[in-house]
């Protein structure tokens, strides 16, 4: 077919391009219909938690939306303020009534019959839409979209079930990436449900298989309060080695590139395995003692100290920054990287934190953190019921990997009619 057949189109001329109407901050409540700002929307578009939610009364959603409309299935919003302006989202059915800030996001809808909704999300996340939206951009200090730029963009069309052959092979790739999401959470939410009862609830199967607590198993006091007989105290630092990561500047240019988990990272994905991990160029030689394997746990130390993931992939040139610490444990325990998650070590370590502008943590606060330690025989069996649960996740993490690896392929050249549909 070709992109030579394809059709040039205004952006303007095959949907309205808006914004929200001005929510001020004194209209937030503490419950009601979701508010998004760009970061809630930036982390839905790339199958993030959402850190931080606010919201407005139902009612004034209701007042805004019979007067000017609100999002819906299969509209587009796109972010317009700062570094990460230009992440594109389509609105989902299950994304149920939000509303959103204006000058944060740009919003697309009332889509002609020639433009398909699914087709203009995977446009403008292509390498073409993307240089499209950068040379658009105003501002250099804070980088920003709007919607008079956005209007004039020409976009090339194929026909309107060519788009939707496109955007079909893209969102297939995208759906089955969210479902081994899905599935990851189900998976961690077991585990932490099966750490609870052996570690926290103390009712880890007997060698009569009864639950050790509750069946009257014999506790003893230490530090930390009441302990099953014969586990110990023992410190973070006794079971692992911390080495803190990377510092570098972003001018720097080496021989090698590497992918980099910074704090965002973290925050935003506790069993690491995205490709979507910032890419820099410096020495091998520099970065060779900060290379992560499988299994690494990674603490946040400065801006959300104490926030952790586990690195459950298989891949090679992936280093962290000065920003983090590593964790590599002497043995494989999962149960120290659950610990992390579920026994509030992070609220604890926000404590001991010092700094007033920016709280940080150390190596010496985490090599100190006492914990109360089982025996030997609890954690290897601790660990045959958990490792299956963990190297699902592992091959989940791993084929969404090479499924974004492909899709991430396939856009351009789908997008620039190079494969004939």
């Amino acid at each position: 077919m070709g992109f030579k057949r394809w059709e040039h189109f205004k952006l303007d001329s095959l949907c309205q391009i808006t914004s929200s109407k001005r929510i001020f901050a004194e209209e937030y409540v503490e419950y009601g219909t979701p508010f998004f700002r760009s970061k809630e929307i930036i982390q839905k578009a790339l199958g993030e938690s959402i850190t931080e939610f606010l919201f407005i009364s139902k009612e004034r959603f209701s007042e805004i939306k019979k007067q000017f409309g609100a999002p819906q299935k299969g509209d587009v919003l796109l972010s317009s303020v700062g570094n990460r302006s230009g992440v594109p989202y389509l609105v989902k059915e299950s994304d149920g009534d939000f509303y959103f800030k204006d000058g944060n996001l740009i919003w697309f809808k009332d889509f002609n019959p020639k433009l398909s909704c699914d087709y203009l999300y995977y446009w403008l996340k292509s390498s073409i839409g993307q240089n499209l939206l950068n040379s658009i951009m105003i501002g250099s200090a804070q980088k920003a979209l709007t919607i008079i730029g956005l209007s004039g963009l020409e976009i090339t069309l194929p026909s309107l079930s060519t788009q939707r052959r496109i955007a079909s092979i893209l969102s297939a790739l995208d759906d089955k990436i969210e479902l081994n999401h899905q599935t990851n959470q189900t998976l961690e939410a077991i585990a932490q449900a099966i750490y609870k009862e052996w570690f926290v609830n103390f009712n880890f199967p007997t060698s009569e298989g009864k639950p050790y607590r509750d069946s009257g198993g014999e506790m003893q006091d230490s530090e930390l309060g009441p302990i099953p007989k014969r586990w110990m105290m023992s410190t973070l630092g006794n079971e692992g080695e911390f080495k803190n990561g990377i510092n570098y500047s972003r001018d720097e240019r080496g021989d090698a590139l590497f992918s980099i988990v910074n704090v965002r990272d973290i925050v935003a994905d506790k069993f690491l395995s995205k490709p979507s991990l910032d890419i820099i160029q410096i020495d091998r030689k520099k970065a060779q003692p900060y290379i992560l394997k499988t299994d690494d746990i990674l603490i946040v130390r400065s801006a959300s100290p104490g926030e952790t993931a586990i690195l459950l992939i298989e891949e090679q040139d992936i280093i962290y920054s000065g920003f983090t610490i590593r964790y590599r444990l002497r043995n494989k325990k999962y149960f120290l990287y659950l610990f992390f998650i579920l026994q509030n070590v992070k609220g604890a370590l926000e404590n001991l934190s010092n700094g007033t502008t920016l709280k940080n943590i150390n190596q010496e606060m985490l090599k100190d953190y006492k914990i109360n330690y089982p025996t030997e025989e609890i954690v290897a069996s601790f660990n045959e019921i958990i490792e299956p649960i963990f190297e699902k996740i592992f091959i989940n993490n791993q084929q969404n990997y090479n499924l974004e690896k492909v899709r991430d392929s396939l856009l351009p050249k789908l997008i620039s009619g190079k494969i004939d549909m």
